[in-house]
């Protein structure tokens, strides 16, 4: 197919109609391809069929509406096309954990689950055939640099960065490369389970460099883990990274088979990176995977 945005415009249709009938038939019609070449296309490039991601992504909304709405529970399941309380529960059950009821009463505000959804004027500008990711085995690397705290709503990553370079640059810190580092540590107030846009997390920056170079002042080393991760590319400016991350959390992780380990996610900016505001820019962003 040479529409690259043709996965977009199928998620459009989804996403404004989930509380629709929906089949796999009527979202290749909606965008003017046979059942045949689509379901096939779908699944190469979501990694999942059209079905499963159409369920799936019910189970995500209807997680949403479980904290933020007062709805019966059986209400939400029939107004999602879940064919019984039963069956709604057990779905939602092997993909949480935990029954609709438990969930509910927990409160419990996981990312998966509370994730809002992508804001569909945006969701036509990622290519999704790009957005597919590589897995791959990474080598432990060595970043020098420093950590802070963060969260959504207090976001000074920019101003860190600034710090930063101009660190490096009064020191003449030379490296290995210039490929640079944002980690996002693993830490009970910004787990899987308990994030919201106020959680707070810490995120280390910092340049790749060897064990036995120099730490410049001011500075700290740190050891990224090895080991399995998805390997996502995001392209564009700074500023629409975000949308990535909606993908990723919202569209790639629940439709896939994967788990994410209990290890740090990375953001890599290599030469590939034009600039914050450059389109061409690219950053590399790696999710550790079990």
């Amino acid at each position: 197919m040479k529409d690259k945005q043709i996965i977009g415009r199928a998620i459009i249709f989804i996403e404004t109609n989930l509380y629709e009938p929906l089949t796999v038939e009527s979202v290749a019609n909606a965008v003017s391809y046979s059942y045949y070449h689509f379901h096939r296309y779908f699944q190469a490039v979501m990694g999942e069929t059209i079905g499963n991601y159409i369920r799936s992504r019910r189970l995500t909304q209807a997680a949403s509406e479980l904290i933020y709405s007062n709805k019966k529970i059986l209400d939400i399941a029939i107004s999602l096309y879940f064919e019984s309380a039963e069956s709604f529960t057990r779905a939602f059950r092997k993909r949480y954990g935990i029954t609709p009821t438990e969930y509910r009463k927990n409160g419990v505000d996981r990312l998966i689950g509370c994730h809002q959804p992508i804001e569909i004027n945006k969701i036509a500008e990622l290519d999704y055939s790009n957005l597919s990711p590589e897995i791959v085995m990474l080598e432990p690397k060595y970043i020098a640099g420093f950590r802070f705290c963060m969260s959504i709503e207090n976001n000074n990553t920019i101003n860190m960065w600034e710090k930063l370079n101009a660190q490096l640059v009064k020191q003449n810190y030379i490296s290995m490369n210039n490929n640079r580092y944002s980690i996002y540590e693993t830490g009970d107030t910004c787990s899987q389970n308990t994030f919201n846009k106020n959680s707070e997390a810490t995120l280390f920056i910092g340049i790749e460099t060897t064990p036995d170079n120099h730490v410049p002042k001011g500075m700290k080393l740190k050891e990224i883990s090895g080991g399995k991760y998805s390997k996502f590319i995001h392209k564009g400016t700074v500023e629409n990274l975000i949308y990535t991350y909606y993908y990723i959390w919202g569209i790639w992780l629940p439709n896939s088979n994967f788990q994410l380990d209990d290890r740090d996610d990375l953001e890599c900016y290599t030469e590939k990176f034009l600039g914050a505001e450059n389109e061409a820019s690219q950053i590399e962003i790696y999710f550790p995977l079990k």
